[in-house]
């Protein structure tokens, strides 16, 4: 045994909201600590002051959470480089689109040939922006811009009229939508979950069982749920969002990422030259040795 806390870190999701607040971690007998990082700082460290600087550098800096999550491009990557260990039973999925201003006269994907695409660099909107626009546009035609910083700055810079065009997903992107900004093409994409240090396997089971619980409370009901937006936004947005109106948002499928998946997603990232290298420089192409698995 370990003698220590399970942290859990919410995502930008409603998971782990309605979770701990209907008691469900404590009902699977998790010993946790449950810490709100984003609206504690505001989503400061959101601004990454024009650095190229995103979920694979925080992997690189050291995640304090037991589970994190980020987009499976990523975590795959970071796992293999022995970051920690991608939670092999599990994936979700998040909405996510490419918004510009109401009006903007990009009203299709193929108006965005050129035009600076403000994404998170080496995290979901840069890869899932790529996947979405190479069916319409050559890659030298898809102009991404790295120096806006991760998901909060990156609305910020939009509804300050900073942007011409922006990758959002989850609470951002509902609160883009519900403002008039006119989503160009849907860029959803699959996330993986990280699990760092060494938790017991048994609180990994009683983690995942616990959001098992809380993902059918929010299919039944979503209405009731997507208040908990609120909880992670810093407190700026808090006049403008109506989560009544909001959608559920990322969906965790509890089926396996399975190796499959994760070999074809190596490849797509090394054909596409995301990191310097093409490949990344791997420690392993081992998925038994970067993923994690327990059922």
């Amino acid at each position: 045994m370990t003698n220590q806390k399970f942290v859990i870190e919410p995502h930008f999701r409603l998971q782990e909201w309605v979770a701990e607040e209907k008691g469900y971690f404590a009902d699977e007998g998790l010993d946790y600590i449950f810490q709100e990082k984003i609206r504690a700082t505001d989503g400061k460290q959101h601004d990454q002051q024009g650095q190229k600087s995103g979920a694979y550098q925080s992997f690189e800096a050291g995640r304090t959470a037991d589970v994190s999550c980020a987009c499976h491009w990523t975590v795959n990557v970071a796992a293999s480089n022995g970051h920690g260990k991608l939670w092999g039973d599990v994936y979700s999925v998040a909405p996510a689109g490419i918004f510009v201003p109401e009006g903007s006269p990009i009203r299709k994907p193929e108006d965005l040939a050129g035009v600076p695409i403000s994404v998170g660099y080496q995290s979901g909107s840069h890869y899932a922006t790529i996947q979405a626009l190479e069916q319409y546009l050559p890659r030298n035609r898809i102009n991404l811009s790295y120096g806006e910083g991760m998901l909060f700055k990156r609305l910020d810079n939009l509804l300050e009229g900073k942007s011409q065009a922006s990758t959002l997903f989850s609470g951002p992107y509902y609160l883009a939508e519900q403002m008039g900004y006119r989503k160009v093409i849907d860029t959803t994409f699959m996330i993986a979950s990280m699990v760092t240090g060494t938790p017991e396997a048994e609180d990994l089971k009683r983690f995942y069982n616990a959001l098992k619980r809380a993902q059918r409370d929010i299919d039944l009901r979503p209405e009731k749920y997507t208040h908990y937006y609120r909880n992670e936004f810093p407190d700026r947005y808090h006049a403008l969002m109506d989560t009544r109106r909001w959608g559920p948002g990322e969906r965790i499928v509890f089926e396996p990422y399975t190796q499959e998946v994760f070999a074809q997603s190596r490849e797509w990232i090394a054909q596409r030259e995301i990191f310097d290298t093409g490949k990344a420089p791997l420690a392993t192409d081992s998925y038994d040795a970067a993923v994690l698995r327990v059922t």
